[in-house]
């Protein structure tokens, strides 16, 4: 059976979304929502290919956005709940979210009362984020946590507080993590804000529940959550997952363009690792290849390496059983969550096509990006 991405109909670069896969997250977190008793809504800063959201909406409740575009997209694509969260708003952007969202969290004590006022006389609903002050995720660059971190306010700046009109918490300290990262985080947000609780309406413990991940705990999630809400059963429980919406969805498909070398084989391909794929090299991690092994690990090792004029535009070494070709393609694993939505222009890379593969095998291209796109972004 002939690989799907080795399709003709797919052009080089692309962003290719499998939509069976994608539906079947979407089943497993409807299973979470429904044995639980939570709200699951979908965090567009991880995943916001509109072209699916037709699908996502059959099956979580909304979404979540950080600024006022993603809310207007998340309103007009998905509809449902709109819920928003950003270290700072400005007012104009209150002025256009009223309109917008049903949740806002604000990150500071001075930003809820700046626009106290406008949120009560709106029909909004307000929330404060905090911050636990307990860490999981293992990357510093995505800790929430980590000490003098700016997000969230820390339960010994709130106990003076007057929070009169709040009625949530919003949480966010996960990055991947497992259901027993979930468990412990709960514990510490009980301890630090038991106080605040009982007067609450509604709990956002926010996203990095990877529960699409192979191995993941679903029954330990379902239980940690079950018995949070017997604890607080006045409290509407929400989690905002991004990754785990479009985790093992879709790849990117690239092509070699010309092999040169120095000290390695450099496989220079069509896509740009800083423009395309960035956290390849901001987190930094490195991404599967279909058919790839490590350095050495098969008979012709390679390093992989950018169309841009970065010196430092190159991902990492990949063996094959075979000697690569000009034109041949490579298929990189998992791009769907948190790649897609973090693209630019730089250096007028040729930008990925955006594809979806549908249920019934065809393959349908959704956006082509031509020099117009690229010259608008510069105007």
């Amino acid at each position: 059976m002939q690989d799907p991405m080795l399709n003709p109909a797919i052009p080089s670069p692309c962003y290719v979304c499998e939509e069976a896969k994608l539906e079947a997250n979407l089943q497993l977190m409807q299973h979470v929502q429904k044995e639980s008793g939570v709200e699951i809504i979908l965090a567009l800063k991880g995943f916001s290919m509109w072209s699916t959201f037709e699908m996502v909406g059959q099956y979580l409740q909304g979404s979540t956005a950080s600024a006022v575009w993603e809310a207007r997209l998340g309103k007009e694509e998905i509809g449902k709940q709109v819920h928003a969260y950003s270290p700072a708003f400005k007012p104009a952007d209150i002025d256009e979210l009223v309109n917008l969202v049903d949740h806002i969290s604000f990150n500071s004590l001075g930003q809820w009362q700046r626009y106290k006022q406008q949120i009560l006389d709106s029909r909004v609903s307000a929330g404060l984020r905090v911050n636990p002050e307990h860490q999981e995720a293992e990357t510093e660059l995505y800790d929430p946590s980590a000490p003098g971190s700016r997000l969230g306010i820390r339960a010994q700046d709130l106990h003076s507080a007057d929070i009169r009109g709040i009625e949530g918490l919003h949480i966010h300290n996960l990055c991947e993590s497992d259901s027993f990262a979930t468990e412990r985080t709960i514990k510490a947000v009980e301890e630090k804000f038991a106080k605040w609780l009982p007067n609450l309406k509604w709990i956002n413990f926010g996203g990095g529940h990877l529960m699409t991940r192979q191995g993941y705990n679903v029954n330990h999630l379902v239980d940690t959550l079950k018995a949070f809400r017997e604890r607080h059963p006045h409290l509407t429980v929400i989690l905002e997952p991004g990754s785990a919406v479009a985790w093992q969805t879709g790849t990117l498909v690239a092509e070699v363009v010309d092999i040169v070398e120095n000290q390695d084989k450099i496989a220079i391909l069509d896509i740009s690792a800083t423009a395309h794929m960035p956290d390849v090299l901001e987190m930094p991690y490195r991404p599967d290849v279909r058919g790839a092994g490590k350095a050495g690990e098969k008979a012709y090792t390679y390093r992989f390496g950018g169309n841009s004029c970065l010196a430092g535009d190159a991902i990492d070494l990949y063996s094959f059983d075979h000697e690569l070709q000009i034109g041949e393609r490579i298929i990189f694993e998992d791009m769907m969550h948190y790649t897609m939505v973090k693209t630019t222009f730089f250096n007028g890379v040729e930008h990925p096509s955006i594809g979806i593969i549908r249920k019934e095998g065809n393959f349908e291209l959704v956006r082509k990006f031509e020099y117009q796109d690229f010259k608008d972004k510069l105007s």
